[in-house]
């Protein structure tokens, strides 16, 4: 049985703005820069509680990272967010040498991770921001797995660190199932699942459907350990290895292109530690499509259905060939 409960659907894009806003009024050099897409980011609640605080800078992602950079030289701790694909892609040069290499706390929404943004289409589906902001040295990238999780990662991005932050979000309504109880620390990972014969290792919108895998696996009499990996660098070295030792098996799925992800990440700590078989969970090489958010998932295999089909095969070759 799944422990956790979905306290409703909600976009994760809300929790953002609500993190926003709690920050905002309780630091007063926090402040936001927009890119003519503030309420469809989440950001507007920032915007309407504090206007003097707000940037609208237009359509132009790499200027607003600019002016990010020379804010955090200021003292200002500005928080930027558009869609992933303009944060991450468009923007990736001056992310790299005007934030990451003075190493500013600049903290970079983007939203509309993954293909569940739906009737956007591939253009504005982003589905390979985490492969590269985590090669970009001095950045801590997050990727929370619901709204509520959302809220408290970018209060961490702005009250615990000091040097550049991404964090990657949808725009859909999805299970909002933690608590804020639960915390939020970043680059440990959150143990959701205790079983021993196989590990799921799942981030952002996945880790639900990794909740629904884990309890058919066990129905079907394996017993899966799974992980929500909000942290993707730092990644959680040692919960990575302590699965592989203890369960003997990992599979890592993600909304995000199946290479140079969480995936690549968690298999970078395996090898180099404890090499068990592992099975990947995500975007097979290829660019999205328009159309229904969940239709997209099965479609291309970010499902419960795809985690189960793997942990049954996982399980059988754990057992011959290891």
């Amino acid at each position: 049985m799944n422990p956790y409960i979905n306290k409703g659907d909600k976009a994760t894009k809300t929790g953002f703005g609500e993190g926003l806003l709690e920050a905002g009024r309780g630091n007063p050099v926090v402040v936001c820069i927009g890119a003519d897409i503030t309420t469809s980011v989440g950001c507007n609640l920032f915007k309407d509680e504090f206007p003097g605080r707000f940037i609208s800078l237009g359509i132009a992602e790499q200027n607003c990272i600019g002016v990010a950079a020379g804010l955090a030289l200021e003292g200002k701790i500005p928080v930027f967010s558009t869609y992933g694909v303009f944060a991450a892609l468009r923007a990736a040069d001056q992310i790299r040498v005007s934030v990451c290499y003075n190493n500013l706390h600049v903290v970079i929404g983007g939203a509309h991770a993954g293909v569940s943004v739906g009737p956007d289409g591939a253009t504005h589906q982003s589905l390979e921001d985490l492969g590269i902001m985590r090669v970009l040295p001095n950045m801590i990238v997050l990727s929370p797995c619901d709204a509520t999780q959302t809220r408290l990662a970018i209060l961490a991005a702005i009250n615990q660190c000091t040097g550049p932050v991404y964090i990657r979000f949808g725009r859909e309504p999805m299970p909002d199932f933690t608590t804020a109880g639960m915390g939020f620390s970043i680059g440990k990972s959150q143990t959701l699942k205790f079983g021993n014969d196989l590990t799921v290792i799942a981030t952002g919108h996945m880790v639900w459907e990794a909740l629904q895998a884990g309890c058919q696996l066990e129905s079907l009499g394996i017993h899966a350990r799974v992980l929500n990996m909000h942290t993707i660098k730092p990644i959680d070295r040692d919960a990575i290895i302590m699965a592989a030792k203890e369960t003997g098996a990992i599979i890592t799925a993600e909304e995000h292109q199946v290479n140079t992800g969480l995936g690549s990440a968690v298999a970078e700590v395996v090898v180099q530690n404890h090499p068990v078989p592992m099975a990947f969970i995500g975007m097979p090489d290829c660019y999205g499509e328009s159309g229904d958010p969940r239709q997209l998932m099965e479609k291309y295999g970010m499902t419960a259905a795809a985690i189960v089909e793997a942990g049954i095969k996982l399980s059988g070759d754990k057992l011959t060939k290891w």
